[in-house]
């Protein structure tokens, strides 16, 4: 069978920087004209394959061929960081079917539409105690710190009941895991993430709360369901996730939606868009970038066999710019219809907070738009840092005035 990629000179380093904080890396075009599989080679040297088709994204994501067990031999990694935690235990991300559909399981009531549609009152109460603080405060302010980080921090720790008090240790601990910049930084983060939440574990046994750990710890530590390791890497993801990704979507998609004043003249006249604005920001943003796998048996796909041993990754910043998929991909439009993209992920391990946040992004952005009519960048656009492409993008900081 004929591979796609092989006729380019040599493979893509991947992952690589963006030089536009909202765009896919331009060292990725050659792999938009190589859908919908190529190869690239990690920072080890080591050659994967890279999907960057949409139809061959999602019957991929869905094939249990495909292992995110993280502690197989030959599953890739993207950074000296990652491989330097790849055989620390990681629930539900780094779990196959039926471990991880157990897991999930005990997760899914917490994270269903209905559960959080009836957030949203105490989403948008959190949100005007922020804005209140910030026009308190009165212009400039930096976004990152004043909204977009603190907002999800506070909701994810409602949610399963770690106390907000502790939201600078945690933070800063999620920011070394998953930014370094030495590996000896990623396995101390894990390390002080995995011994803070066991305390914390250990203290709901005795006095128990109203949190998602709290019921975790009632329901299935008790009754056999989860031992206290299992529910420490539970924690430590959900922690992790729930406030870093919905923080860089909410940062950076501030940031897009004031480069395309046109696109945001239209929110403000019709809030209502809403909804819709957080669907192709999702798609178009794509923060989470370079989903992981590798094969067990060997796939024939597109014309590609993927042998066993394998690695496969997925990009999505490329993937949800698919023009097979989508016309114009590169535009912003709040009129296409992009539910389908995979900025969650696809099949078995697609997000399960996803749903937290939309409602976190939506309500956030609204409140940004009718509240703050005046909003605009404090400092030149391309002055203003935004993260490396080695880990989840976003804006590390946003100066904006009103």
């Amino acid at each position: 069978m004929t591979k796609p990629g092989t006729a380019m000179s040599e493979p893509v380093a991947f992952p690589q920087n963006r030089t536009c904080p909202y765009h896919p890396p331009a060292a990725y075009d050659p792999l938009r004209t190589e859908r919908p599989l190529t190869r690239v080679t990690l920072y080890d040297g080591r050659d994967v394959w890279l999907v960057t088709g949409h139809s061959a994204a999602r019957d991929l994501l869905a094939d249990p061929r495909l292992s995110s067990d993280r502690s197989r031999p030959a599953f890739p990694a993207t950074t000296e960081r990652f491989a330097a935690v790849r055989d620390r235990r990681v629930a539900l991300l780094g779990a196959d079917d039926p471990a991880h559909h157990t897991q999930r399981r005990m997760l899914v009531p917490t994270f269903t539409l209905k559960r959080a549609t009836a957030l949203r009152p105490r989403i948008q109460e959190t949100v005007d105690r922020l804005l209140d603080a910030m026009e308190a405060e009165g212009p400039p302010a930096e976004l990152v710190s004043a909204f977009a980080l603190p907002l999800p921090s506070m909701v994810i720790c409602t949610l399963l009941g770690v106390p907000y008090a502790d939201h600078e240790f945690f933070e800063e601990q999620s920011r070394r895991l998953l930014r370094g910049p030495a590996p000896a930084d990623t396995e101390d983060a894990r390390n002080r993430l995995d011994a803070y939440l066991g305390e914390l574990i250990d203290r709901k046994s005795e006095e128990p709360g109203d949190g998602l750990l709290d019921e975790l710890i009632r329901e299935q530590v008790r009754e056999g369901g989860l031992d206290r390791a299992e529910l420490v890497s539970l924690a430590t993801l959900l922690l992790i996730a729930g406030h870093e990704t919905t923080a860089n979507m909410i940062s950076l998609g501030t940031f897009t939606l004031l480069r395309h004043p046109e696109r945001l003249a239209e929110l403000r006249a019709d809030p209502g868009l809403m909804s819709a604005a957080v669907e192709e920001l999702l798609r178009f943003l794509s923060i989470v970038d370079g989903l992981l796998r590798v094969a067990t048996e060997d796939i024939d796909i597109a014309g590609t066999t993927i042998r066993a041993g394998e690695g496969v990754l997925f990009s999505t910043s490329v993937i949800n710019r698919d023009t097979a998929a989508y016309r114009e991909p590169d535009a912003l439009d709040w009129h296409r219809p992009a539910r389908h993209h995979v900025a969650f992920g696809f099949g078995i391990h697609q997000c399960l907070g996803q749903n937290l946040a939309r409602a976190e992004m939506e309500i956030a952005l609204r409140s940004l738009v009718v509240r703050l009519p005046g909003l605009r960048l404090a400092a030149p656009a391309d002055e203003i840092p935004f993260k490396p492409g080695d880990t989840i993008q976003g804006m590390l900081e946003l100066p904006v005035t009103w």
